[in-house]
Parts: structure tokens; sequence; C-alpha cells
């Protein structure tokens, strides 16, 4: 029986999740969070890593205060406590490549959109744990058009791009490239339609 932790928000598909799983007789639930500080304190009194770790990418705050969290955040604080991370499978609705490639970058090893079934998610899982790179069919055609969308971008475009992922505002973009504000704000407005990314955020994902 393999063991499994589940990082996710919505309280019904979290449990719905643990049920079904446990319910297979195949998975052994070491626990379930559903925001960022559950799951480190949960990784912190659990006795050895789970076989696999399954997560949601955006995490609502639990008082609905302060900004969503980023799931992916508690692979490198796992990296950092354990030395090490168990094998990452991502479950959401997000299906555009910027969020597929921030999960990519993380090391996650499998992709999964919320639209397929518990089995299918399944069939990810033990891939996965076989040592497979397994990502949702409906988003590999976008990953493959990444590098195509890059060429569309002129010189300037790029530019603008690379500031933006560094985090600077556009006023300081304007500065740094010896043009006006406007000039920034058009640019991105070119880059959005190029892309066919609608936030700044997820631009810095790319």
């Amino acid at each position: 029986m393999n063991s499994i932790v589940i990082l996710e928000d919505h309280p019904v598909m979290r449990k719905g999740l643990a049920a079904w799983l446990a319910g297979t007789g195949r998975w052994q639930i070491l626990g379930i969070a559903a925001d960022l500080a559950e799951a480190r304190e949960l990784f912190s009194e659990i006795a050895a890593l789970p076989d696999i770790l399954l997560l949601d990418i955006r995490l609502s705050s639990p008082d609905g205060a302060a900004e969503d969290a980023v799931g992916l955040d508690i692979i490198p604080w796992l990296r950092e406590r354990f030395g090490k991370t168990p094998p990452v499978v991502v479950y959401t609705h997000f299906d555009d490549y910027a969020h597929v490639n921030a999960a990519l970058g993380f090391g996650v090893r499998g992709y999964v959109c919320k639209y397929r079934s518990e089995e299918e998610l399944e069939t990810v899982l033990h891939a996965v744990l076989r040592g497979k790179v397994s990502i949702d069919k409906a988003v590999e055609p976008k990953l493959k058009n990444t590098a195509e969308t890059y060429k569309l971008l002129t010189r300037r475009e790029a530019e603008i791009l690379t500031h933006l992922r560094d985090g600077r505002s556009n006023k300081r973009i304007a500065a740094v490239l010896g043009i006006s504000p406007r000039t920034v704000e058009n640019l991105l407005s070119r880059i959005y339609y190029k892309t066919g990314i609608a936030s700044r955020s997820d631009l810095q994902k790319l």
C-alpha cells in the first residue's frame, strides 16, 4: 500500500479525495492539509515522507483576508527541512501553460486537471510512482507552444517580460529601458495578447 498526503483548500474536494483513495485499499492517507501552515505542521509530525504528495496550486487564505497561497511553495520547504521531497502530483483546475511551467519548474512529476475522474488521477499517481512524468493531455499542446510564443515577442517585448519576471514595476522598467511608463503599458498589452495570459502574476511564471 502506498502512502499519500493531500494538500487541498476545498473541504469537500479534500475529504472526498481522501475517502476515495482510502476506499480503494491501495492508499494509506498519512494526512490532509488545507493550507501551507497545516501542511508544515503535518510534515513536522509524521515519521516519514509519504510515497507521494498530491496538491493544488492555488490555496485560498483560511481567513479570506490574506492573499491566496501557492501550494507549490511547500516543495522548497520540504527540500530544506528533509533534504528531499516526495514525488509531487498537482490536481488543479488550471490548465494553462503558465501554471504548468511553474509546476514543472518546482520539480512536479504529475499534473492532472480537476475535470478528470478519480480513476484517471490514480492512473497518474501510479505512473509517477513508477518514475514517469505524466502531464494532462489537455495542457501538453500548450506546453509545446510555449517556445513558439516566445518567438512571437519582439526584442523590446522580451526585455519587458524579463524585467517583469524580475519583479520590477512598470515605472521601474520604464526607467531602466529609457522609455515612458505608457510605452511599457502598451508593450505589456501586446505581450498579454500574444501569450494569451491575462494576469501579471501568471506572466511572471513563464
